[in-house]
């Protein structure tokens, strides 16, 4: 048994098993944020699914150019945000305003697009997006840990992180369904995108109330002293540190999505046309699957469905280095497998760490998880796209092949207790 498994088990005096029937009675605000966080996925998928092929095919830029973007885009924001954004929140009790500036600022970015009339612009435009979620990840995440039972955690962020990929499945689509009836009006586009943004805040705003303020409220009389002192005690864990470093090693030997997606389009094509389902078809599989990977992870061990992500991601980048054309079937089941990676990662990560913190610092624990990890996937992005373009797509696949490899066994040992224990 992983050695977090057994520490949070101790804690709970039980087995932390879920079935069908507790799962479905998930609480009304994870509910909320889900609808929040499909509303804002579809406004930002309107805009995001066509950044990679639109930077590299269409403005020409090299894949280190793309790498360094893509690297801010994904890491930087979260990296620089989080933990301020975690402190402040656990400080004040104030997850949800957090939340609220960072879906806020992430929507009227959208409105700001129809003024993006120079490259400059646009590049301010997308970092003050993404630091709209630097500012939001961790308060939300925090509000669905704080409102789910501790044996439950993984199917609560898996619900979540399911409604979250059907606003990244329909946002691609909309956008097309909008350029098929008014070409080349992306004005269209940002405008309705914008008006998405604006109902996920709304969503957020109305139906999710603010937490109670936990490190003023005296403990239950049910709660034993020793329990009460342990609470109280400091919550930078060994445990937690540990967890932070892994999740940061294993993104350090991630290969982002934009890439992968401009992998596939290199051995078909054919497909560039159609670049932006890409999104839809990985997020339609980390819909579907994201529940049974939530479910299985309370029930079988959350270390056990988080690392079979990753061992699922290295056989995706092992059919990466194929010379051959790649036929339909073979890359829609390559788009599966990242959604089923995603689905057994993402959420888990966070139901792991929650049970690693105590409710009066859950913020500012899982912004520290997050800003590894966001770290990890800065530098994952600068090298990939310096080794694509220094040695070619073989050779910076092989390399993170391996590196993911070598990722996987240090992580598989240290939650074993094998390593820094």
């Amino acid at each position: 048994m992983y050695r977090f498994e057994w520490f949070e088990q101790v804690r709970l005096g039980t087995a932390a098993r879920v079935d069908a029937a507790s799962a479905a009675r998930v609480s009304p605000v994870v509910w909320a944020l889900g609808f929040t966080s499909l509303l804002t996925d579809i406004s930002a998928e309107m805009v995001n699914s066509t950044l990679p092929v639109y930077l590299v095919l269409h403005l020409r830029m090299s894949p280190a150019q793309y790498g360094l973007i893509d690297g801010l885009y994904n890491g930087f924001a979260v990296a620089l945000l989080a933990l301020l954004a975690g402190w402040l929140a656990d400080r004040h009790a104030r997850q949800k305003e957090l939340a609220l500036v960072g879906y806020g600022v992430s929507a009227l970015c959208k409105l700001a697009l129809l003024g993006a009339a120079s490259w400059g612009w646009l590049l301010w435009v997308v970092g003050l997006d993404r630091a709209g979620k630097g500012l939001r990840t961790a308060p939300r995440d925090a509000l669905i840990s704080l409102n789910s039972p501790s044996g439950q955690y993984a199917g609560a962020f898996a619900l979540h992180r399911a409604l979250d990929a059907c606003g990244s499945l329909l946002g691609p689509i909309v956008a097309f369904a909008l350029l098929a009836q008014l070409p080349g009006a992306f004005d269209a586009v940002w405008m309705t995108s914008f008006i998405f943004g604006l109902l996920g805040v709304a969503v957020l705003w109305c139906f999710v109330p603010r937490p109670a303020r936990t490190p003023a409220m005296p403990a239950p009389a049910s709660v034993s002293a020793p329990a009460a002192a342990a609470a109280a005690g400091p919550w930078i864990t060994r445990r937690l540190l540990l967890l932070a470093g892994c999740g940061a090693l294993l993104a350090l030997a991630t290969i982002s999505d934009g890439f992968i997606y401009l992998l596939l389009q290199q051995r078909q094509p054919a497909a560039a046309g159609w670049f932006p389902l890409f999104y839809v078809v990985t997020a339609a599989a980390y819909m579907l699957l994201s529940l049974p990977a939530g479910r299985l992870a309370d029930r079988a061990g959350r270390a056990r469905v988080f690392l079979g992500g990753y061992a699922v991601l290295i056989a995706l980048y092992a059919a990466l280095l194929g010379g051959d054309a790649l036929g339909v079937p073979a890359l829609v089941g390559c788009l599966c497998l990242l959604g089923l990676f995603n689905a057994a990662t993402e959420g888990v990560l966070m139901a792991m760490a929650s049970a690693e913190v105590p409710a009066g610092r859950r913020t500012t624990g899982l912004a520290l998880v997050a800003t590894g990890v966001g770290l990890g996937k800065l530098v994952s992005s600068v090298l990939f796209g310096w080794l694509w373009q220094a040695q070619g797509t073989a050779t910076a696949v092989s390399v993170f092949i391996a590196a993911l490899g070598l990722a996987l066994f240090i992580v598989h040992r240290a939650l074993k207790g094998k390593v820094l224990a």
